[in-house]
């Protein structure tokens, strides 16, 4: 909910895993969120992140690599890396 400035009021925002777009819920004790810093063309860190959530269940599966991996090369590409 937006009070009337615009900013976000709610005490729980539940988070999105970036593979299966399913909902992160408050119980779900074995997801993760990492953040991925950028670089520049000479390896050295620019100040900007990408942020990935990865819920309990694609972990459990041992997915998490391979949908980190595959969800950072799409990204990568859209930002020219």
């Amino acid at each position: 909910m937006l009070n009337h400035e615009g900013k976000v009021v709610d005490l729980y925002v539940p988070r999105k895993c970036s593979w299966s777009s399913s909902l992160i819920t408050a119980k779900d004790h074995a997801s993760v969120q990492i953040n991925v810093g950028h670089l520049d063309e000479n390896g050295v860190y620019t100040g900007q992140q990408t942020t990935y959530a990865l819920c309990g269940f694609v972990r459990s599966k041992g997915e998490a690599d391979s949908a980190l991996d595959t969800l950072w090369q799409k990204n990568k590409a859209e930002l020219n890396q």
